[in-house]
């Protein structure tokens, strides 16, 4: 962070550290955020969340703004990204706010010169189970197993909605108020084109398996965006798909975070003995 920071000509002087997930999230003293990304593995996908962010800027939709300067900076073996802060702190959205945010996204349709391809569901999963030699023998075989069901099974999904632009990870945690108090998309570096179901299920499976969300916003959820994705016979797929990407996600802080790592261990024992997720806790 401090390299990158030095390159973009910007103080790393009382930076403070706000997220550490897919990248580690600073906040510096002036209003800005700098997102660090693991490995310059994930080089094309800051590119693409940096030209998504200046599109999104041009179309005037309530989405993160990319700093106007030169980037993504390679520092070390990280790709760093800079980012417009939309607040001092974060407070994050609820249901109907990502259900606003989906139906207006869902309506545009993205130029040919961001070259967003398709979607991969499984492709940051590989990663991560190869990289990641925290696993114990039986649970990289179980997960690794499990890898090749779902591939199988999300194969033959046949989809309700129509296949378009889609966020790719959307949900409460991803949709944060500014200064204004306005709901603003966050995390752009999964956008990519595919079944809009995707961007629903998140917020299905937060209120259907884990008790995040409740009956009432749920429905609300379901009557702004105005489909129900758990009506859709396709659902289970998609939400067991989503639950092993949770796990393989989180895997990622094991190694470092002993909490992280009875986190995991417990969603992997709830996923091979089909127990409930009701403990599963957010992260």
């Amino acid at each position: 962070m401090e390299e990158a920071c030095a390159m973009a000509g910007l103080s790393p002087s009382g930076a403070t550290l706000i997220r550490l997930g897919e990248n580690a999230v600073f906040r510096l003293t002036e209003p800005i955020v700098v997102r660090v990304a693991r490995s310059t593995a994930y080089a094309s996908d800051a590119r693409k969340e940096v030209a998504v962010a200046r599109w999104l800027a041009e179309k005037e939709f309530p989405a993160v703004r990319a700093l106007p300067i030169d980037q993504p900076v390679i520092a070390g073996n990280h790709v760093v990204t800079f980012w417009e802060s939309l607040s001092e702190s974060e407070h994050y959205g609820s249901p109907a706010d990502v259900a606003r945010l989906l139906a207006e996204l869902h309506r545009l349709e993205a130029p040919v010169r961001l070259s967003l391809g398709r979607l991969e569901p499984f492709a940051r999963a590989e990663r991560r189970l190869a990289s990641n030699g925290w696993f114990s023998d039986k649970d990289h075989a179980f997960l690794n197993d499990r890898l090749m069901e779902l591939r199988t099974a999300y194969a033959r999904l046949e989809f309700a909605l129509p296949p378009g632009l889609i966020h790719g990870d959307a949900s409460v945690g991803n949709v944060i108020h500014d200064r204004r108090g306005r709901p603003v998309l966050i995390d752009l570096d999964g956008f990519t084109t595919g079944p809009r179901e995707w961007d629903l299920v998140l917020t299905a499976i937060y209120y259907e398996r884990f008790g995040w969300h409740t009956a009432a916003e749920y429905a609300e959820f379901v009557k702004i965006y105005g489909f129900d994705v758990m009506q859709w016979p396709g659902y289970p797929v998609l939400r067991d798909v989503r639950e092993f990407l949770m796990v393989t996600w989180l895997s990622q802080k094991a190694p470092q975070d002993e909490r992280a790592a009875a986190e995991v261990r417990k969603r992997i024992d709830s996923l091979r003995t089909g127990t409930s997720r009701r403990d599963w806790e957010p992260y």
